[in-house]
């Protein structure tokens, strides 16, 4: 049975935060929904979307009466967000988080909270677009997608509860798994990847020749680097709070080049075949899960 919810506060009204309240109105999880941020255009637009029903621009004041608090905010504000929110935090309102590196975000919330922080379940939606801000919000956007919880041994199994029934409100599967774990596995297969779109469309864009190469690029180069449309601060942001586990990737990556450069020099088509077909297997099963 779902627990009974009169108000969720969302602090960060955009794709993410934004995605989730559209869900949430429309399950009818709960019976308001706060959204707070420090530009009150955007709150407003939250307003005329229907995306929200009030908004607050001092986070106090938007949290004091709060079931929910979920903080959707670049992974840099983190630590701000929950100072301020801390002392105005209801005794049995529910923290939780939207934030791409888990391990980061609960060090500023123990932090931050103290011995509330048994209130805080860590979370990640693993869904979006290159797309942001409220506008870009989509009422489907958890449907069937994978949300990743990541409570610690101090978190109550009430608060993971009530959490873990918000995003399957949302329409989102859930799973937890400590930060550990999560970091590693989202540096390689979703940090790892940003930053190689990032990095090709800014090599190539170095190049004399750019106006030729992204005149005559196809679609295969428009698909990988879908995601270097990204908001550079939300990425910046998860590379610094991520930084360890993502230079253990790129080392891995770059083994990987290495050897695709030494089959390439050494005209080893077989050594190239065996890469290409490892790969095009490993694509092929995940793409049909």
């Amino acid at each position: 049975m779902t627990t009974k919810v009169q108000t969720v506060c969302i602090i960060g009204t955009g794709l993410i935060g934004g995605s989730l309240a559209l869900a949430l109105k429309q399950a009818g999880f709960c019976q308001r929904i706060i959204g707070a941020g420090r530009t009150e255009e955007t709150l407003r637009k939250a307003i005329e979307l229907g995306v929200i029903d009030h908004y607050e621009t001092d986070f106090s004041l938007a949290v004091k009466d709060a079931d929910i608090v979920v903080v959707a905010v670049p992974l840099s504000a983190m630590k701000s967000v929950f100072e301020q929110i801390a002392p105005a935090l209801p005794a049995t309102a529910v923290v939780t988080d939207a934030g791409s590196a888990k391990q980061s975000v609960i060090r500023d919330a123990e932090a931050a909270f103290g011995n509330k922080v048994n209130r805080f379940v860590a979370g990640h939606p693993i869904s979006g677009t290159e797309k942001s801000g409220v506008t870009a919000a989509l009422v489907d956007l958890y449907k069937n997608r994978k949300v990743i919880l990541t409570p610690t041994e101090k978190t109550d199994s009430d608060a993971l509860k009530l959490i873990t029934e918000m995003w399957q409100a949302s329409g989102a599967e859930v799973e937890s798994m400590s930060a550990e774990h999560h970091d590693m596995v989202l540096a390689g297969t979703s940090h790892l990847p940003h930053i190689l779109a990032f990095g090709l469309v800014d090599c190539l864009n170095n190049l004399k020749e750019v106006d030729e190469i992204f005149r005559f690029a196809a679609g295969g180069f428009r698909d990988f680097t879908r995601i270097a449309s990204s908001d550079p601060v939300m990425w910046r942001d998860i590379c610094l709070s991520n930084r360890e586990d993502i230079l253990r990737m790129i080392k891995k990556y770059e083994e990987q080049l290495k050897t695709i450069s030494s089959a390439l020099q050494d005209s080893d088509g077989e050594a190239l075949m065996n890469i290409f077909a490892r790969a095009k297997r490993a694509r092929d099963q995940f793409n049909n899960q």
